[in-house]
């Protein structure tokens, strides 16, 4: 019959075993945690991208605020201002399109300095020092040339009023008199573009159209 060594050279190599073990198991939980801290950080930063852009969309809603008020009782009022580019007030009077936009019907103005310079001015950028955002904007009216807005080379939109309730209005007297009295009046549209700069290098593109 056999007998079953228990001496010290036995337990020497048992302890060895469980030493092994205990490292295997340790590096697994490094691995865990560093994968987790890794996980936790894009988490972070994504969070902080969105945050950003929230903000961003937010702060472009100056953009809206600053061009109606060109419009309705700025410089840019008047129908006949609205007929000639104006770049003093980043307006146009004829649309972007062609290579003058993006694949996505952006203006490729508001993508860099250069281009920009053509067709507005700097000194019209809503600048938040304290929040470190800059709204820059283009309008440009969606007609295929300058001059008096015509339907059958303009973008128009249907008038909430009709040509009846209207008649004073010579943009209703040009636009609403071929359907005769109570006929739908025709407005042109214009379409504002803006881009907002923001912390950490971040930009975030906003567009819109509109009428008066």
């Amino acid at each position: 019959m056999k007998q079953r060594h228990t001496g010290p050279n036995l337990r020497r190599r048992q302890r060895g075993v469980v030493m092994i073990f205990g490292l295997i198991a340790l590096a697994i939980m490094l691995i865990g945690a560093a994968a987790m801290v890794r996980s936790m950080n894009t988490s972070l930063a994504n969070a902080g991208n969105l945050g950003f852009k929230r903000d961003l969309t937010n702060q472009g809603e100056r953009a809206m605020a600053e061009v109606l008020a060109l419009m309705q009782s700025g410089v840019l009022a008047t129908e006949t201002a609205r007929q000639a580019d104006n770049p003093a007030v980043n307006y146009r009077a004829s649309q972007f399109n062609g290579a003058a936009i993006t694949a996505q019907g952006m203006p490729l103005a508001l993508m860099n300095d250069a281009a920009f310079s053509t067709v507005g001015t700097a000194t019209r950028d809503i600048a938040l020092a304290d929040m470190g955002v800059t709204v820059r904007y283009v309008v440009d009216r969606l007609c295929f040339a300058a001059g008096i807005a015509k339907t059958e080379e303009c973008t128009m939109a249907d008038s909430l009023v009709s040509n009846t309730a209207n008649s004073s209005d010579p943009l209703t007297a040009e636009f609403g008199s071929a359907g005769g009295a109570g006929a739908v009046p025709q407005l042109v549209v214009y379409r504002l573009s803006v881009r907002v700069s923001g912390p950490r290098q971040t930009q975030a593109f906003f567009q819109t159209t509109f009428t008066l």
